[in-house]
């Protein structure tokens, strides 16, 4: 059934699009028919967007200035609207790009409500004041709001990514201009409709869904006074690269091609829905994905089998199904971008185990099988590019410096995993890998500890305490020490 809207959302309503705005149309990756459409904005819409929120931020009594108790209430009171809608906004999200609907309902449904509760609680334990007192004296320091952000968010994550973006940036006290992608619209209109039933007051968070046109012209308005960007490396160096011109601060959260370390000693036969997930979660279109895989050369051949066996026993299918664990790519476009990865793989000399090519039990959708690669060194184009879909690169190492070696050796640092019966030696090896985050037998982060990464694979850090530093601006108050403030 077919969803539309007419209206864009800022300012606390919905408005008319300015004349010349375009239309978006929403293409299942299942059925290859088109689900929905929403309006196109203009740079008139973006301008008017802006003034919204900063007109939201200036307000003397507005969201920036209210208490941190109060700003909790109302991030709770969001939280439980959203958890209400929790299967709504799998479903919507599913249906747009492709990702199984039972990783959909905790990784769309589920973080923002847990987000918004984790920095109600946490500025509530802060605040926004503490005194730093030395032998010369007292300072007062303020986290103060920065101000105007501009959130940009990609399609595959798009209700995860946006509230690593908005809970933060709501719990300091910034408004917000979210630009969903264009593949990923509907669910950002439930999320309207959802900000509306709340309290958050008019213009503190508006949502314009664009293509890369308007985002750029979004990043460089005036009226925006930070940047968040979740995407692609190419995306994100243009980014940086106006914002450096405007001396604007931003955090980007890129492209990765992380490396699963295999140790001699490890059982995958019994981790493999933890090595599923860290390899293939959400159809191969995660950016920390396990995707080069380090094996020890003696245990080679035995491990291909067994990997190979892990891989190829997953369900193909609809991604509104509960029992598919692989669902289409997001676009016809992005499907061939895949496809031609796995031709040139097969071009240098690689081998495939399994997949290769598209289910063909699957008439109508964009479809590819679960790949892996053998054959092929690190230097292969399909061991060192971020492929974004179902393929995986099998390489051998010889003893753990060699492992480490391969693992950074690469142009991106984001994700990682080693894989061991004994912890406490797989902590020891995580810690040599160059990469923002690592896990061990697993790949499962908290909302406490920050997540992003080094080298191309971004700038700053998500999540946790950090997190919440991204939206916030350092004032140091010195009274005179001959005065008659005291430090409480």
């Amino acid at each position: 059934m077919s969803t539309s809207h007419d209206s864009l959302f800022y300012g606390g309503g919905w408005h008319q699009p300015s004349a010349g705005a375009g239309v978006i149309d929403v293409v299942s990756p299942t059925t290859e028919e088109v689900i929905g459409s929403v309006p196109h904005p203009t740079e008139q819409d973006v301008d008017a967007a802006v003034a919204a929120a900063r007109q939201a931020f200036d307000d003397p009594e507005g969201w920036a200035q209210w208490s941190v108790e109060r700003r909790a209430e109302v991030m709770e009171q969001l939280a439980d609207i959203l958890q209400s809608r929790i299967e709504d906004f799998a479903q919507l999200v599913s249906a747009q790009n492709g990702m199984p609907i039972t990783l959909s309902r905790l990784a769309e449904g589920w973080t923002g409500p847990v987000l918004l509760r984790y920095y109600a609680s946490m500025i509530r334990e802060r605040g926004i004041e503490h005194v730093r007192t030395t032998d010369s004296g007292a300072s007062l320091v303020r986290a103060e709001p920065l101000g105007v952000v501009a959130a940009i968010v990609p399609w595959n994550f798009p209700m995860g990514t946006a509230f690593m973006k908005l809970a933060p940036a709501l719990a300091a006290g910034c408004s917000v201009v979210l630009k969903p992608a264009t593949e990923t619209v509907l669910d950002a209109y439930l999320l309207a409709q959802c900000i509306l039933e709340s309290d958050l007051p008019a213009g503190v968070v508006n949502i314009l869904p664009a293509g890369r046109e308007i985002g750029a012209y979004l990043v460089g308005h005036l009226g925006i006074d930070k940047v968040a960007f979740t995407g692609s490396t190419r995306g994100g160096r243009e980014i940086a690269k106006r914002c450096g011109e405007l001396l604007r601060p931003v955090s980007l959260e890129l492209g990765g091609k992380s490396a699963a370390v295999v140790l001699d000693d490890a059982d995958l036969v019994s981790l493999k829905d933890e090595f599923l997930y860290a390899t293939m979660a959400n159809n191969g279109q995660t950016c920390w994905l396990n995707t080069r895989i380090l094996l020890p050369r003696q245990r080679f051949a035995e491990l291909t089998d067994t990997i190979t066996d892990i891989v190829a026993a997953q369900t193909v299918g609809d991604p509104l199904d509960d029992s598919t664990e692989i669902g289409p790519m997001t676009s016809s476009t992005h499907r061939d971008r895949v496809e031609g990865y796995i031709k040139a793989g097969l071009e240098a000399g690689g081998r495939v185990t399994t997949g290769g090519g598209r289910p063909k039990d699957h008439a109508s959708g964009w479809f590819v099988e679960p790949t892996i690669f053998v054959d092929v060194d690190n230097s292969s184009i399909v061991a060192q590019e971020e492929i974004f879909g179902p393929v995986l690169c099998l390489i051998p190492y010889d003893g753990v410096d060699d492992a480490v070696g391969i693992a950074n050796d690469s142009k991106y640092g984001l994700g990682g995993t080693v894989w061991t019966a004994d912890e406490e030696h797989g902590v020891d090896v995580a810690r040599r890998i160059r990469t923002g985050i690592v896990g061990i037998n697993s790949f499962r982060g908290t909302v406490a500890a920050p997540f992003g990464g080094v080298k191309e694979s971004g700038i700053g850090r998500e999540m946790g305490p950090e997190g919440l530093a991204n939206y916030q601006s350092l004032k140091s108050v010195h009274p005179n020490p001959n005065g008659t403030w005291q430090p409480s």
